[in-house]
């Protein structure tokens, strides 16, 4: 049986001198004594995958409400594809697969019912008070609302991982009181977990918006990426039916954007002469990223898919009835908190500010606990 030591020798000796090493972590905020057979990133990923909130993410909205159809994407099921590509990255670049996984499987429990539009609508709730945004609700639900130790608040992650979840994004800061502090560029793992989440999204919604018939054939017919994979699958497969043609080229793009990305990542490391981790955070700018043409063409899907999926009328109609559970929900629960249960507010104490407590409160409900919750009100 291979002890904790054991794999983390092997990882000094494999990965890459600018990798990871969860032998040279920073450490945890609370001190805990070291797992016998789990490297510290591995038991992060574990303590990530048995929170309530990775749980719920099995009903909480992609694009589409989570009665709308079995075969759309959830946040669970998006979380497990970031995860997938971030790891196949992270491989084939030598970098900490662990720490790239565990960053991934975190990055959206932040994520309100009913998508982006849920997202929309609790940040201008709460506008007066400092707003709303996912990224930050995910770093507070790993260090402040989960609570499964007696120890301590939060999972007690260890600053590599809750860097990754704060840097979900171009700007960031370590939110919240943390004694962690900003140490310039993010580490290649961190970085990836960002790009295979946007790599993710783009081709699922492709692939979800073509089933669902609010996105067709010919609409992609002039979008660059999309043009030669679908001449590809249609030349080089045979007779193949409308899920098929669909399933083939979805992969070939995911496949064109993550070769892409990894091959100019190993070029801008070579150019830079990364030869340590030290040499990443001394960057101005991430290192990585795709070339300039696949840079241009993936732009060129996402204001696509803008245009042509996330305003189409349905999925407006959709948001437009998430906007009046959520702000209906938001009124309620402010003018009377003790509608919210006893058991969610013994967390909180009595100078919380009710609006931060409800906010959390319905950040954290599935789609169709909130409905429910709405019908019930």
């Amino acid at each position: 049986m291979r002890t904790r030591a054991e794999l983390e020798n092997i990882e000094d000796q494999t990965l890459a001198p600018f990798a990871v090493k969860s032998s040279q972590s920073k450490g945890r905020l609370f001190d805990e004594p070291e797992h016998d057979y789990r490297t510290c990133f591995q038991r992060d990923r574990d303590r990530i995958v048995h929170t309530s909130a990775f749980r719920r993410l099995e009903y909480k909205t992609q694009v589409f409400v989570y009665h709308i159809g079995d075969y759309y994407r959830t946040r669970l099921t998006h979380t497990l594809e970031v995860a997938q590509i971030g790891r196949t990255i992270a491989r084939a670049l030598g970098l900490n697969e662990n720490l790239v996984e565990a960053i991934c499987l975190a990055h959206d429990l932040g994520h309100t019912p009913f998508g982006h539009a849920g997202q929309d609508i609790l940040h201008g709730l709460m506008k007066e008070h400092g707003g709303f945004e996912h990224n930050k609700q995910s770093f507070r639900i790993v260090t402040h609302l989960e609570n499964p130790y007696p120890q301590f608040k939060g999972l007690n992650l260890t600053y590599e991982v809750l860097e990754g979840i704060s840097k979900h994004s171009t700007e960031y800061q370590m939110p919240d009181g943390t004694p962690f502090i900003k140490d310039g560029q993010s580490s290649l793992e961190a970085q990836i977990a960002n790009v295979a989440d946007e790599i993710a999204y783009n081709n699922h919604d492709v692939d979800d918006g073509l089933k669902s018939g609010l996105v067709r054939f010919d609409d992609l017919q002039n979008i660059s990426l999309w043009k030669p994979l679908i001449k590809k699958v249609t030349e080089e497969s045979g007779p193949l039916s409308e899920k098929q043609k669909i399933r083939s080229t979805v992969k070939l793009m995911i496949n064109v954007l993550v070769t892409d990305l990894m091959t100019e990542t190993s070029k801008r490391l070579k150019e830079n002469n990364i030869q340590t981790l030290s040499d990443i955070r001394q960057q101005e700018l991430p290192l990585v990223g795709y070339s300039e043409i696949i840079k241009t063409q993936n732009a060129e899907l996402k204001r696509f898919l803008y245009q042509t999926f996330y305003r189409h009328k349905e999925v407006v109609d959709m948001a437009k009835k998430a906007e009046d559970v959520i702000t209906t929900l938001f009124e309620l629960y402010t003018k009377d908190p003790k509608r919210i249960p006893e058991g969610f507010r013994q967390f909180y104490t009595d100078d919380t500010p009710t609006y931060k407590m409800v906010c959390d409160y319905i950040a954290g409900m599935t789609d169709r606990f909130a409905l429910r919750c709405f019908e019930a009100l």
